[in-house]
């Protein structure tokens, strides 16, 4: 019924498709130590479920429910928005901010972390 051509040029697409949906959905390339000391004032948190990857609001205890092809995306979404409004970078000093605006903690970067920093958070 099909040709071996046919056959052959079918699976280069759908091989196409699925490393391109895998490209797309990956999860931005973020520095170890500053996320490390950003994650426990970051509101909201990965966590595994039956069907899956969930969100939970640490704040609120609310489960958002979103697609697992894009729960990494979602979670870098959630994460810039709560540093737009949490995080000053003074320098190459990084301060955390609650919620009146009031400095909790603070951690000097290096210039790739200050990089970093400044390309996830605030662009």
């Amino acid at each position: 019924m099909f040709s071996k051509k046919t056959f052959i040029l079918l699976s280069v697409v759908f091989l196409f498709l699925s490393i391109m949906a895998l490209v797309v959905n990956m999860p931005e390339h973020k520095d170890k130590a500053v996320m490390t000391k950003l994650r426990p004032y970051i509101p909201y948190e990965l966590t595994k479920t039956f069907g899956g990857l969930d969100i939970i609001n640490k704040k609120t205890g609310k489960r958002m429910k979103i697609d697992n092809a894009k729960v990494f995306i979602a979670f870098d979404s959630f994460t810039k928005k709560w540093g737009k409004t949490h995080l000053r970078l003074e320098k190459n000093t990084l301060l955390i901010l609650n919620d009146n605006n009031k400095t909790i903690d603070q951690m000097q970067l290096t210039s790739s972390q200050r990089s970093f920093v400044h390309k996830f958070f605030f662009k």
